[in-house]
């Protein structure tokens, strides 16, 4: 049981690296419907991630306790540990790849909030922003 969640759970975290990746490729596009439409099977597979990564937390630390004063690294079998390994580096990847998918989400924003900024200037109230700034013609006096 645990060596076939384990292969669902490293399938589940390719999907999210080849997704993720068609995102950032969707950015350099200016593609914004793509990244919106893949955002829903994203979080889809995250909750399937959650919900077989919590069976599998429960299976690992079924074996511990049933094999009190024993090690897990001396109660798994090569395959199962080698899964594990593989598990974890996938995760760490997925975790460069959202970092770099991040940064260009932010920069994004950043430049949609400048230029909405550019068109309709807002005016601060110590460190908010408050709401547009009165243009100078409106309150000329006739």
């Amino acid at each position: 049981m645990l060596k076939h969640y384990l292969k669902a759970i490293i399938k589940d975290i390719d999907n999210l690296i080849d997704l993720t990746k068609e995102d950032i490729e969707e950015i350099k596009k200016a593609n914004h419907e793509k990244i919106f439409n893949s955002s829903t099977l994203k979080d889809e597979l995250v909750i399937a991630f959650e919900n077989k990564k919590s069976i599998i937390d429960k299976e690992l630390l079924r074996i511990v306790q049933e094999n009190p004063g024993k090690d897990l690294s001396e109660l798994l079998d090569q395959e199962t540990k080698s899964m594990l390994e593989e598990m974890k580096n996938k995760l760490t990847k997925l975790k460069k790849i959202n970092k770099e998918y991040a940064q260009m989400v932010i920069a994004v924003s950043e430049f949609y909030n400048s230029l909405l900024d550019e068109i309709f200037p807002r005016e601060l109230e110590g460190y908010q922003k408050v709401g547009p700034k009165k243009q100078v013609l409106f309150n000329a006096s006739i």
